[in-house]
């Protein structure tokens, strides 16, 4: 009997994997003040080792190009920082002013929708008025766990580079420990997989790059051209939150509309739309499947899950690393025989049905290669 393999019934298997699933996520979220910059640490340093590659092939000491290679990322990430900044403070200056724009829209709002439903303007008023001082209430309470998550986000900002260099100094051993983890019968294998995984995410954080600068020009010269005021400063926004699939865009373009219907006739809300919605088109039809493309393939219904799920587990850091883990996840599957089939369903490579073969429905952050 200690010989045989016991098989355990479908409906064991599902509640451990249900329970293991469960532990996991829980984990994810107990500890996601460790694992997030760790997860960031890593995928940055993933993206910056080809340079650093480079610079140790030509003779250069290793630490000090790992050392030359950050100074450099870091010289990039603030001049970009000083660029937004520069642009908030000139947004700052204007800020009265727009708010008492907003104030005189919502009330003329309030005016005639009163009129038009035959209601009290006054009570109106009243009931905002209750409302808001239930809304500063509630989040007076807030603000101090938000100065406590802001400080610890400063000890974050300041671990990162650590994290970062000690990874890229470390790489060869944490290489072979997990060469040496799966054993000597799996090291093509685990080889095959590590390489690929180096070359998925930086292939698609190198896309993402040049597609938020192209992203950025193409919305800053639209607003420019229709006359929108802070046009940069939103340009550069908008192409942040592009980078959240599926919703990022939403938001993206709610905000220069915003900013249209209380600086410009209403009309230039509707133009702003159009010059979103053919930005998008250029953006998913062209830019993400021949720059951001991946030879890992995710279907649209689990990239949009696991955005909503990387908000629950991580908040805004999930959303921006859901895509790229997944596709890892998938990655792994696809090279594990007892594991494929989640890689098929991660997929959107589409069977045939009753002879009637589906068209592929590519998600927009990992489109064909």
């Amino acid at each position: 009997m200690s010989g045989e393999e016991v098989k355990l019934p479908l409906y064991a298997k599902v509640t451990i994997f249900l329970v293991g699933l469960f532990a996991l996520l829980a984990m994810l979220y107990i500890a996601k003040g460790i694992i997030v910059p760790i997860v960031f640490a890593t995928i940055t340093a993933v993206l910056i080792k080809p340079l650093v590659d480079f610079l140790v092939r030509i003779k250069m000491n290793r630490i000090m190009a790992i050392s030359t290679v950050m100074v450099l990322t870091f010289l990039i990430v603030f001049a970009l920082v000083s660029l937004i900044i520069s642009r908030v403070s000139i947004l700052s200056d204007s800020w009265p002013e727009l708010v008492e724009k907003i104030t005189g829209m919502i009330n003329q709002t309030i005016a005639e929708g009163a009129d038009y439903f035959d209601k009290d303007p006054q009570k109106i008023h009243l009931w905002i008025a209750k409302t808001q001082t239930k809304i500063v209430n509630s989040s007076t309470a807030a603000i101090g766990q938000t100065l406590v998550n802001f400080g610890s986000g400063l000890i974050v900002m300041f671990l990162l580079p650590v994290y970062i260099f000690l990874i890229l100094f470390y790489q060869p051993i944490l290489i072979e420990f997990i060469h040496r983890l799966f054993g000597s019968d799996n090291q093509s294998k685990i080889g095959e997989i590590v390489s690929q995984i180096e070359t998925v995410i930086q292939r698609y954080l190198f896309g993402l790059v040049i597609e938020t600068v192209i992203v950025a020009i193409l919305e800053t010269t639209a607003l420019l051209s229709l006359g929108i005021e802070y046009a940069l400063l939103i340009g550069i926004f908008g192409a942040l939150l592009n980078l959240i699939p599926y919703i990022g865009g939403l938001v993206a373009v709610a905000v220069p509309m915003l900013v249209a219907l209380v600086t410009k006739p209403p009309v230039y809300a509707l133009y702003i739309l159009i010059a979103y919605y053919v930005i998008q088109l250029i953006d998913n039809n062209y830019i993400v499947p021949k720059i951001v493309a991946s030879k890992v393939k995710i279907n649209a219904l689990f990239s949009i899950i696991v955005v909503i799920a990387g908000n629950a587990l991580w908040v805004i850091p999930g959303m921006f690393l859901s895509i790229p883990l997944l596709a890892i996840v998938k990655l792994i599957c696809d090279h594990i025989e007892p594991l494929k089939p989640f890689g098929f369903l991660l997929g959107d490579t589409m069977p045939s049905i009753l002879g009637i073969k589906i068209p592929h429905l590519k998600s927009k952050k990992t489109g064909s290669s």
